[in-house]
């Protein structure tokens, strides 16, 4: 399956063939652990093969593509196995993001924790079916960060590429956790600006979709200064771009196409570039609405209120202003892409790729 989402001609099978075959190694050693170990390990991997977009490996992958890698290479497979470890990350990172965010769906699906207290009933265990979601649902996310280390070291590659992309895969991993962190700290004390949601953003999605795992890619390869300086120039303003627009499509999405409802982000009260310019531009021209918004943020609201909150944000322009700065970091990266280094084959996908991602619907 190519990944038609993204535009790009990079064929996803390959990916999951390499994460089915990991997981495949692990399979001995859940099966002499227990049954329900063992279920629990294959709801993991379920969780991670049954949807997604496989973004980050792709960028990571181009990234090599673009500093000179060549997919016909014996040791391609390597390179292929440890950018899809970071499938693996972004799997705990959304296990874990649904308990924060109390969020019940994923892709359409149930989430993770949810999926898990649903097998606790199935299997009548004792003890709250809830507690056992919750509790097991940190655990497997941990699991999938260990493995998702796991499947890097052990990807193959040779030794002088494993020290390049140390630092950067040391860089990718913390900073998702920053980026969490600083987004349950902003939602708890109620920073309505517009720097701390930008800052979330950048840490949050910017970092690890997009900037770093084209560095990833970019070490792996033994890539120059000029280039990884590049790609992180570019990385930061598509991932920043694509975070704007799943800001939009959290309020205004179709969740038949979106796989998540629709103004949830209003409910949880998260505090998004998109709020924060809301609430700034409501404070300038409609004190009322700014008043009403702040209200009804983060409370269980009604389809009627979701609306009114979704007529105030355009209204107010923040949708309007939203639209502009994806588009103008989508332009700046643009221009940084194609004046760089990388190859031929590599700027032509990730500008297409860049276009559909800020451009999506969903």
């Amino acid at each position: 399956m190519t990944v038609s989402y993204l535009g790009a001609a990079v064929d996803t099978t390959a990916i999951d063939a390499v994460i089915s075959d990991f997981f495949g190694q692990r399979r001995a050693e859940a099966d002499a652990l227990g049954q329900d170990f063992a279920a629990v390990v294959a709801e993991l991997e379920s969780y991670v093969l049954h949807g997604g977009k496989r973004v980050r490996p792709v960028f990571a992958w181009l990234g090599w593509i673009g500093a000179g890698g060549d997919q016909d290479d014996p040791g391609a497979t390597a390179v292929l196995t440890a950018c899809a470890g970071l499938e693996l990350l972004h799997a705990s990172a959304l296990i874990h993001d649904d308990i924060i965010d109390a969020s019940d769906t994923r892709r359409g699906r149930p989430a993770a924790h949810v999926a898990l207290a649903a097998r606790h009933r199935t299997r009548r265990f004792s003890g709250d079916p809830e507690a056992f979601g919750t509790g097991t649902a940190i655990l497997v996310g941990d699991l999938a960060q260990t493995w998702s280390d796991v499947m890097v070291r052990a990807s193959g590659l040779p030794a002088e590429a494993q020290t390049r992309v140390g630092p950067v895969w040391s860089a990718v991993r913390s900073e998702v956790l920053y980026g969490q962190l600083l987004d349950v700290i902003n939602q708890a004390s109620d920073d309505e600006s517009v720097d701390a949601a930008l800052r979330v953003n950048q840490y949050k999605t910017a970092s690890y979709t997009v900037e770093r795992p084209l560095q990833f890619g970019a070490a792996i390869a033994g890539a120059g200064t000029d280039l990884v300086a590049a790609y992180g120039a570019f990385g930061a303003d598509i991932g920043i771009a694509f975070q704007l627009r799943d800001d939009l499509l959290g309020v205004f999405g179709d969740p038949t196409v979106t796989g998540k409802p629709s103004g949830d982000d209003l409910r949880e009260g998260k505090r998004t570039v998109l709020l924060a310019t809301a609430l700034e531009q409501a404070d300038e021209c409609d004190p009322q609405a700014a008043r009403f918004v702040r209200a009804k943020i983060g409370t269980e609201l009604s389809e009627n209120e979701i609306d009114a909150l979704r007529d105030i944000f355009v209204h107010v322009g923040a949708v309007d202003r939203i639209e502009r700065q994806i588009a103008h970091r989508t332009d700046r990266a643009m221009g940084v892409l194609e004046s760089s280094s990388a190859t031929a084959p590599a700027k032509e996908q990730l500008a297409t790729m860049a276009i559909n991602a800020t451009q999506r619907a969903r």
